[in-house]
């Protein structure tokens, strides 16, 4: 599924279509994971003035209207030539004034949908903060994490406490700072937190930089591979030796997610607890 890095770099892929009017629209196949809205026709005629990203949400501003895009499993998007070749899968075609975009999506996972009030409060006001904001810190972190249970794996994928965070990135996070993945997320120490949100950060950056990942057949709007995948220690690495220890890498599944792990650089640790002894009615 395509992450937050490929989100970004699908948007920064699309940016030559801005001030582009729309000439036509044409849905091949309208049944995503939502319906394409009937009345789609009403981009014809509209310039693409913005576009931008919530979460891994693509929001193309139109002069009167507002879309939000969603890639799904295996959705993508792609500016062709006018002459260039249908695929099977392209279910939706923007006609521009020199180029079209295209979305192409095997699984119909994706969405294509208004950002109206409803897919607004629906999908997009109960985000937590960007991983890359300054909203998202140490401090919040913690406050987030403080009374969870939850393995930390599954905590920092979940949208509602930071979003984005998808499985490979979360499950590189943890193994560069030693932390497994089921460890409960109340457990992590305020300096772990602290280094758990630095390093959120920098491998995000770290993959947007790089085109984001191509593991099966993610590409960009203009076709371009994304090349994070090459510097992955442990995602999709179960079976191979840690680059770190040469200890074989395992892997748990954690919120039906393959979570991969080195059980020798990251240990699950045991929270001490300090019981209160009881003597003649006294805690001592």
């Amino acid at each position: 599924m395509p992450e937050l890095p490929e989100v970004e770099t699908t948007k920064t892929s699309l940016l030559p279509l801005l001030n582009e009017t729309v000439l036509d629209v044409q849905v091949k196949q309208a049944s995503l994971r939502w319906p394409i809205p009937n009345d789609i026709q009403k981009l014809v005629g509209q310039k693409l003035i913005g576009l931008s990203r919530r979460s891994k949400y693509i929001l193309a501003k139109f002069e009167n209207d507002t879309m939000l895009w969603h890639l799904g499993m295996s959705g993508s998007f792609r500016i062709c030539t006018n002459s260039e070749e249908l695929r099977k899968h392209d279910h939706l075609i923007i006609q521009f004034e020199d180029q079209q975009l295209r979305y192409h999506d095997p699984r119909r996972f994706g969405c294509i949908l208004w950002l109206d009030e409803l897919s607004h409060n629906k999908l997009i006001d109960t985000l937590g903060p960007e991983p890359l904001s300054d909203d998202f810190n140490a401090d919040y972190l913690a406050q987030k994490l403080k009374n969870k249970n939850t393995a930390i794996k599954v905590a920092i994928m979940d949208n509602h406490i930071v979003v984005g965070v998808g499985n490979i990135y979360a499950t590189e996070s943890l193994f560069n700072l030693g932390i497994h993945p089921a460890q409960p997320a109340k457990d992590l120490n305020p300096i772990q937190i602290e280094k758990l949100v630095v390093e959120i950060k920098r491998i995000l950056k770290q993959a947007i930089d790089l085109g984001g990942s191509t593991l099966r057949d993610f590409s960009n709007a203009m076709g371009e591979n994304g090349y994070f995948q090459q510097t992955l220690l442990a995602y999709g690495r179960v079976g191979e030796m840690c680059v770190n220890c040469e200890t074989i890498l395992e892997n748990i599944k954690l919120g039906q997610r393959a979570s991969v792990f080195c059980p020798e650089c990251q240990p699950l640790k045991k929270v001490k607890t300090t019981s209160k002894k009881v003597v003649k009615g006294t805690s001592v």
